[in-house]
């Protein structure tokens, strides 16, 4: 498979600092007009490799926008011949195709994504939408309910090792076809319909997440609008105070405000009866809205309160699939993330390090974006040496990622390196990235 294309940017102009750092940052106005300038590539011939309609490439050029969408990203990529690790992405197909020799397949050293790339030379979103279905029942009964919870807990686990550019149509597949059912079905009583309701919410939720994890933010939005109505629906008011936490973290960026208010409001459905797990989310995406709109004594409260949640955990409390990861080490991740945030480096660093010896490398996404944040912790405190390391280490994980996050955090890191370029270590991790 070949992505041999006409507009194909040229190997020195790739090479070209300002293009790196467009490319690293998403900013393809920025991108397209240096095509055209230094490469003398026509904005109709963008327009047309690329699939924009001309003007919107000249408003970009101008500054003026954003193209956020991952499906829109990987098209620029493979039309413009952008090798996938400069903009977040796997390598890409025409990459793999260049490659000088193929590796051992049963060798030790077959790496996790190289799996999954050779599986997926024609795209993984697009094959695994059509994962095996069995027909519902002429019924809708509990015990079917049941399995469906049971296939959504299944599915959930793919986002523990793939990006949300991978997994967004298999989430979103899920929610439309319990929606059909849903609509469609016939039940053998409320209980059920009030079940498959709150699934139903649940499956929103996952698949706004990875929407928003792939660039789709528009689209997560309303999938969580989504959920939040399902919910309330069903009368479940974890699932509503969680759909809650996902508007407040997809705000943040545009609104902190509201983004506080939605946070605060999610804490606010916690009853008695809320799963520890539960209590604990809810509470430490709180304590990420209060970190990010510079509220330190809201923070540390809700940070307190999601320990506080975690302790009171009782042996053998059932805890939803969809909250059971928040642990020990992912709130000692999101502690360290939020005093990062803060600039408060003597507490986010102890944090990180500690919470992210426990976190395995499997899950590369993530990690990756943790360690951004140590190595933004590192540059506040001056230890530069290290924030190099980090970075370099966050950089190898998220190479082969279908998430659009890991490099949109690394790239600010990556600048803020830049005046340090004299040291070897920042040296070596700046010239890795822009190779």
């Amino acid at each position: 498979m070949s992505f041999q294309s006409p507009a194909a940017l040229p190997r020195d102009l790739l090479g070209d600092a300002a293009m790196r750092h467009a490319l690293l940052t998403h900013d393809f106005g920025t991108v397209f007009r240096l095509a055209r300038e230094r490469a003398g590539i026509s904005y109709s011939r963008i327009a047309t490799e690329c699939g924009i309609k001309p003007e919107r490439v000249g408003t970009l050029a101008r500054g003026q926008g954003r193209i956020s969408s991952f499906g829109k990203i990987v098209q620029i990529a493979d039309a413009l011949q952008v090798p996938g690790r400069m903009v977040g992405l796997a390598p890409r197909p025409w990459e793999t195709d260049r490659a000088a020799a193929p590796q051992d397949s049963t060798g030790p050293n077959l790496h996790r994504r190289t799996v999954l790339q050779a599986a997926t030379a024609t795209g993984l979103a697009a094959a695994l939408p059509a994962l095996h279905h069995a027909a519902p029942p002429a019924r809708i009964t509990n015990s079917y309910v049941d399995r469906l919870r049971e296939r959504t807990a299944r599915l959930r686990r793919l986002d523990d090792i793939l990006g949300g550019g991978d997994t967004y149509r298999v989430y979103l597949a899920e929610v439309q076809r319990t929606k059909a059912v849903l609509h469609r079905g016939s039940f053998a009583g409320e209980d059920a319909r009030r079940r498959l309701t709150a699934l139903l919410a649940e499956q929103a939720q996952q698949a706004g997440w990875a929407a928003f994890d792939g660039g789709r933010e528009k689209e997560a939005a309303s999938l969580y609008e989504e959920s939040r109505a399902y919910a309330q629906e069903a009368g479940d008011s974890d699932l509503y105070g969680n759909s809650l936490a996902f508007l407040a973290y997809g705000t943040l960026a545009h609104d902190r405000r509201t983004a506080v208010a939605f946070a605060q409001d999610s804490c606010a459905t916690i009853t008695d009866r809320t799963p520890a797990s539960v209590r604990a989310l809810l509470y430490e995406r709180l304590a990420w809205a209060c970190a990010v709109d510079g509220q330190p004594a809201g923070t540390e409260a809700a940070l307190n309160s999601a320990q506080e949640a975690l302790e009171s955990a009782q042996d053998g409390e059932p805890q939803p699939d969809w909250s059971v990861w928040v642990d020990r080490t992912e709130l000692g991740i999101m502690t360290g993330r939020c005093w990062t945030e803060l600039r408060r480096p003597l507490r986010a660093v102890p944090a990180l390090t500690d919470a992210l010896g426990r976190y395995p490398d499997e899950y590369a996404r993530d990690k990756a974006l943790y360690l951004s944040w140590l190595a933004e912790a590192y540059l506040t405190a001056g230890e530069v040496e290290e924030a190099a390391v980090t970075t370099d280490r966050a950089l190898d994980l998220a190479t082969g990622v279908a998430s659009i996050r890991p490099m949109q955090r690394i790239a600010p890191v990556l600048e803020s390196l830049r005046p340090h370029r004299q040291l070897p270590a920042v040296r070596e991790v700046l010239e890795r990235a822009s190779s």
